[in-house]
């Protein structure tokens, strides 16, 4: 009998007409590569996957990313020097440090995140979910014109929210994913911060509408935790922001598997915008600053 059909059944229910799927019938401290591959076809088809009931050890949690890729440490936050490629986040009723804006994680690296497990060690008396949103459909939906316009922007990404403004990237407004070949919006209101080829002005207005319109509630799925769930999803296409409106602690546990460059879904035909990076504005001086540092 081969190893497949060894594999335990899975149990697939879809959360939404977006994105979204709980699945149960494994154990991911016992999982196998031949399951990271199932998980992976399941992945590209619902975006984010969760998991109740897997109560993962530090250890676990880290052999479980491992099947999917090289771990890395968060740069941005603390962890533990053990394990620095895992770390935990405790926030107490809205006060601590919790992702309530729309993102990707890492999108201020030149290598972003590729995938996020993380688990729910401790949920919050009320509130506390998360959100996560389909890019695909969110560049799918937008008119052939504005497709067109952005397929041939990049943007600048960087780390200021994080107190290190000085980490930055560029990349293509519109992605296409290594995997799939379906093109995904690449911009988000926590590390998107300047359309790289327009002016000051228009990038404020393209990019505004551009970050809420990735958030918009028809993309969406919202998922109520348990403790002990595990979740795991694709940086590549999806957003996600916490519901910053719990009482009580909420702590969770993630690993994170680095290490994909953006690739644009068409040639970038413009320069960038030069013409006022001498302006006042903090944006267009981090601009000039990393062009000037990649043409020495």
């Amino acid at each position: 009998m081969s190893t497949a059909e060894n594999l335990p059944a899975l149990e697939v229910r879809r959360l939404s007409g977006s994105l979204g799927a709980e699945v149960r019938g494994l154990s991911l401290s016992k999982a196998v590569p031949e399951d990271a591959d199932r998980l992976r076809e399941l992945l590209a088809e619902h975006l984010v996957l969760f998991f109740p009931e897997q109560n993962l050890t530090p250890d676990e949690h880290i052999a479980f990313g491992r099947l999917f890729g090289t771990l890395e440490s968060h740069p941005n936050l603390s962890t533990d020097a053990e394990r620095p490629e895992f770390f935990e986040l405790h926030a107490t009723g809205g006060a601590g440090a919790i992702a309530d804006e729309w993102h990707s994680d890492l999108t201020c690296q030149t290598q972003p995140s590729v995938m996020a497990i993380l688990q729910m060690r401790k949920c919050p008396e009320v509130g506390g979910d998360t959100m996560w949103t389909n890019q695909y459909k969110a560049y799918e939906e937008l008119s052939p014109p504005m497709k067109a316009f952005c397929e041939g922007l990049s943007a600048l990404h960087d780390a200021h929210a994080h107190d290190k403004p000085e980490t930055m990237a560029i990349h293509p407004v519109v992605r296409v994913h290594p995997v799939t070949g379906k093109r995904s919006l690449f911009v988000n209101e926590h590390f998107t911060r300047r359309i790289v080829e327009l002016s000051h002005d228009e990038s404020e207005a393209l990019l505004g509408f551009l970050t809420r319109w990735a958030g918009n509630p028809r993309f969406a799925v919202r998922y109520r935790w348990t403790e002990g769930t595990v979740a795991m999803w694709d940086n590549r296409c999806t957003q996600h922001c916490v519901l910053n409106d719990f009482e009580g602690e909420r702590v969770i546990q993630r690993v994170t598997v680095m290490g994909d460059e953006p690739r644009a879904a068409a040639e970038l035909p413009w320069e960038p915008y030069v013409k006022s990076l001498s302006a006042a504005s903090r944006h267009d001086r981090q601009l000039k600053r990393f062009l000037d540092g990649r043409a020495g």
